[in-house]
């Protein structure tokens, strides 16, 4: 799972790097700066600002997608829920409390990256 969504991750990085306009290159180039300081300091700022939306989209699936993954038993929130749901006899509240658990992390993340979004469009503007 890491390498699938190391792979995903790579490209969306390499996307927002792309997406920056070449003027912006060649621009900072002209002023003197070196590669470190073209990459650090012009190209960056502006992939992260394209790169943001997809990587939270990205993320936010890694966690629903890793509930996929409790079916070949890695031990993590909804394969705990199976164990506790067979051992308690207690089906529906444990599976209402995993899907409320899986709720509220994943609208939290939402909240947080719109949060992030909107504080990088700011910068933007300026």
């Amino acid at each position: 799972m890491a390498l699938f969504e190391g792979a995903y991750v790579t490209e969306i990085v390499r996307a927002g790097i792309e997406a920056v306009p070449k003027g912006q290159w060649e621009a900072a180039r002209a002023l003197g700066l070196h590669a470190g300081q073209v990459m650090g300091e012009v190209v960056l700022p502006q992939a992260v600002q394209k790169m943001v939306p997809a990587l939270a989209g990205q993320f936010i699936a890694l966690i629903k997608d890793s509930s996929l993954i409790s079916l070949i038993s890695i031990q993590e929130l909804t394969f705990t829920g199976t164990e506790l749901a067979v051992s308690s006899g207690r089906v529906f509240e444990v599976w209402l409390t995993v899907a409320a658990l899986y709720f509220l992390l994943c609208f939290g993340l939402a909240r947080l990256f719109g949060w992030l979004e909107r504080r990088l469009g700011r910068y933007r503007r300026r």
